[in-house]
C-alpha cells in the first residue's frame, strides 16, 4: 500500500520534467521582466509566490507602466480565471473528509500542467502527489525567470524564442497518452484544438481576452463531452464490481 511519502514522491518526480519545461520559458518570462526593470532576486521572488506564466507576463508590463494595485490584481484574477474550474474538479474528485485547507492549499498549487498530471493520475487525487510535484517545478520556473533576467542578453534571440516552445510540447505529452486510450478524451482534444484556432478568428469571440475565451471554450466542450459521454463515479463502478464478485 502506497504511504503519504511513497505519493508525495511519486509526485516529485513527475513534476521535475514540467519543471524543467518551466525553467525553459521562465528564462524568456525573465528578460521581458528585466526590460521592465525587474532585478534578479525581484524576478525570483515573483516567480516563487506567483507561478502564473501569462499573469506574470501582464503583471510586470502593468506594474511598469504604475497602475494601481487593485487594478493588477483584477487584472490578474481575470487572466487566470481558468484555475477556479480546475480547483472545482479537483476539489469534486478528491477523498471525502479531506480539510478545507487542504482543499485550499491544493488549489493554491494549480498551475494548467500539474493539474493534468493530478487529474491523469490513476484512482483518486491525492493532496500528497500536486504537493510532490509543486515542490519540484515551481523552483525552477523561479530560478529560470531570475536567471533570465540576469543573463538573457547572452543567449541569441532566435535560441530564447525556441526555449518558449517547450513548455507546449510538454504539455502535449501530457495530455496525448489518455487521449491513446480513450476514444472520448481523443474527441475533445481534436475538438479542443480545432476551436481554439477558429476562437482566435471568429468575430466578437477573437475580442476576448485569451483568458476569457479559455473560460468559454472549457465550459462549452467540457459541459457537452460530459452530456454525450457521461462516466460513472469510481465508487460506483467498484460497487458494481464488488456485486458481481
Amino acid at each position: 500500500m502506497e504511504t503519504n511519502r511513497d505519493i508525495f514522491m511519486q509526485g516529485y518526480r513527475h513534476g521535475i520534467p514540467i519543471g524543467l519545461g518551466y525553467f525553459a520559458v521562465a528564462f524568456s518570462l525573465g528578460i521581458a521582466a528585466r526590460d521592465y526593470g525587474f532585478n534578479a532576486a525581484q524576478g525570483f521572488l515573483a516567480s516563487l509566490i506567483t507561478y502564473a506564466s501569462a499573469g506574470q507576463y501582464m503583471g510586470f508590463a502593468l506594474y511598469a507602466t504604475n497602475t494601481t494595485l487593485a487594478e493588477l490584481v483584477l487584472l490578474t484574477f481575470i487572466i487566470n480565471a481558468r484555475y477556479i474550474l480546475m480547483g472545482f474538479a479537483l476539489n469534486q474528485r478528491m477523498p471525502e473528509g479531506t480539510p478545507l485547507r487542504t482543499r485550499l492549499l491544493v488549489g493554491s498549487c494549480i498551475t494548467d500542467e500539474i493539474f493534468g498530471i493530478t487529474i491523469a493520475r490513476p484512482g483518486v487525487p491525492t493532496p500528497f502527489y500536486t504537493f510532490g510535484a509543486l515542490i519540484a517545478a515551481v523552483p525552477l520556473w523561479a530560478l529560470g525567470t531570475a536567471l533570465g533576467i540576469s543573463m538573457g542578453n547572452i543567449l541569441p534571440a532566435r535560441i530564447v524564442s525556441a526555449l518558449s516552445v517547450a513548455l507546449f510540447g510538454m504539455f502535449i505529452a501530457v495530455i496525448i497518452p489518455p487521449a491513446r486510450k480513450d476514444r472520448a478524451v481523443l474527441g475533445a482534444v481534436a475538438v479542443s484544438f480545432a476551436l481554439s484556432y477558429a476562437s482566435v478568428r471568429l468575430p466578437l469571440i477573437a475580442d476576448l481576452s485569451q483568458g476569457n475565451r479559455t473560460i468559454l471554450l472549457t465550459v462549452i466542450i467540457s459541459a457537452a463531452f460530459a452530456v454525450l459521454f457521461p462516466r460513472k463515479a469510481e465508487a460506483e463502478i467498484e460497487g458494481g464490481a464488488a456485486d458481481a464478485d
